[in-house]
């Protein structure tokens, strides 16, 4: 069992000012958005200027912000909500959904698609390499703050999580995501698209491959409080919500391949 190693979550505290770890992990992944549209932005090829990329990131974090939010009390606290539609303005007693993120962007790119006149699947591509170190950052985030841990085992590498009152050795599942759905996807990615691909190709991989590894990582992760398993008391609710990302992966590959052809 390795130690797990006790970062404060508050990163810089001036008097009354906390600047948390989590809050900066949102403006890291977000730069590095932007840097990459840049560097896209570059290419011969490419559907966006430079003001453009800095239009879309805009667009993209009030997406992400208020789909992540809004999906989060939807998706895993709706009973409380129907109660108290006030929690949904308390984020200070819930998280951030990315489900409802990448749904809050999927709209921020349909706004920004129409007042720029440009097509909706050359938007989609240009913004799947730009997501995936956004996602690392998050994920590395939840790992200093403590939470969203594995479930528990007995390898070598397991964890003892101060908040969980269990006090048993779990799996780091928070570095698994950051390494499968972060740092892996966005090589995967980022391979992919230094050579031109047929529409809705990229876009394509970006949702199979979250989809998929995002399903892979539910087995290691400890099921949500208050809901546990969802179906046939083995699935969780992260293993449904990425189900239809796995679906519409393969459909959109399947048919930016047969449109080359």
């Amino acid at each position: 069992m390795i130690d797990y190693p006790r970062i404060d979550p508050v990163a810089v505290s001036i008097g009354p000012l906390q600047i948390h770890w989590y809050a900066l992990s949102y403006l890291l992944g977000f730069y590095l958005a932007w840097w990459l549209g840049v560097q896209q932005s570059k290419k011969p090829s490419t559907v966006l200027n430079r003001q453009q990329v800095t239009d879309l990131i805009t667009n993209a974090m009030l997406g992400v912000i208020l789909g992540g939010r809004i999906g989060y009390v939807m998706f895993y606290d709706f009973k409380d909500f129907l109660v108290d539609p006030i929690i949904l303005f308390q984020v200070w007693n819930g998280g951030m959904s990315f489900h409802g993120g990448f749904l809050g962007v999927l709209v921020a790119l349909k706004l920004f698609a129409r007042s720029h006149s440009k097509s909706m699947v050359s938007l989609f591509d240009f913004a799947a390499p730009l997501t995936p170190l956004g996602l690392c950052a998050g994920r590395i985030a939840n790992f200093i703050n403590g939470e969203l841990w594995g479930r528990t085992t007995d390898v070598s590498w397991a964890m003892i999580f101060p908040a969980d009152p269990s006090g048993l050795p779990r799996h780091p599942s928070q570095l698994y995501q950051a390494m499968g759905e972060g740092l892996f996807l966005f090589l995967v990615l980022y391979i992919f698209t230094r050579k031109p691909r047929p529409p809705w190709a990229a876009s394509g991989i970006f949702c199979l491959g979250y989809g998929v590894l995002r399903f892979l990582a539910e087995f290691f992760r400890e099921p949500d409080y208050g809901i546990g398993f969802v179906l046939f008391d083995f699935f969780t609710k992260g293993q449904l919500l990425s189900a239809p990302m796995i679906l519409a992966g393969l459909v959109m590959l399947t048919y930016s391949y047969k449109i080359k052809r």
